[in-house]
């Protein structure tokens, strides 16, 4: 754990939001001690509601290394992962998080973070989104290639 990373998750959380390229979010992923990425809330600058500050990080790094795997990297964020951010942290592989804010505070100026939570734990006929499984025995046909391919890469 190093504070000066958070120190600079916080730096571009703050930063980047007054410049007017998103929400108060910032993250650094750090590899040996040193920083691989970064990654700064671009929602509404780039119209993309996945554009996370752990998500373009993520992009980041695994641009800059040339890998799909962040398993020996750290996060360090200034708040507490959302439920996507979270997934893609796992994905990843990346092992460590350290955070500042919690998914409470995050709420508590107005961010989701704990509506999908809550809905993730639903089953899937009780959430607020609708879903409808549809076309599963062909939607499986794909799976059935994939399982006998030799020369896939697994992730």
């Amino acid at each position: 754990m190093n504070e000066e990373f958070m120190v600079e998750a916080i730096r571009l959380s703050t930063d980047k939001m007054k410049s007017g390229e998103g929400g108060p979010f910032g993250a650094v992923i750090v590899r040996n001690n040193t920083i691989v990425a970064m990654g700064w809330n671009r929602v509404t600058s780039t119209n993309d509601p996945t554009a996370h500050a752990e998500i373009v990080a993520i992009r980041e790094a695994c641009r800059i290394l040339e890998t799909f795997w962040l398993g020996d990297c750290e996060l360090y964020v200034n708040c507490e992962p959302c439920p996507m951010c979270l997934a893609a942290l796992y994905w990843a592989g990346i092992r460590t998080v350290y955070f500042g804010a919690t998914r409470h505070d995050a709420a508590a100026i107005g961010f989701a973070d704990n509506y999908i939570f809550d809905e993730l734990i639903k089953p899937v006929d009780s959430r607020n989104l609708k879903m409808e499984q549809l076309l599963r025995e062909k939607a499986l046909v794909a799976f059935e290639i994939w399982d006998k391919m030799e020369d896939k890469v697994e992730y």
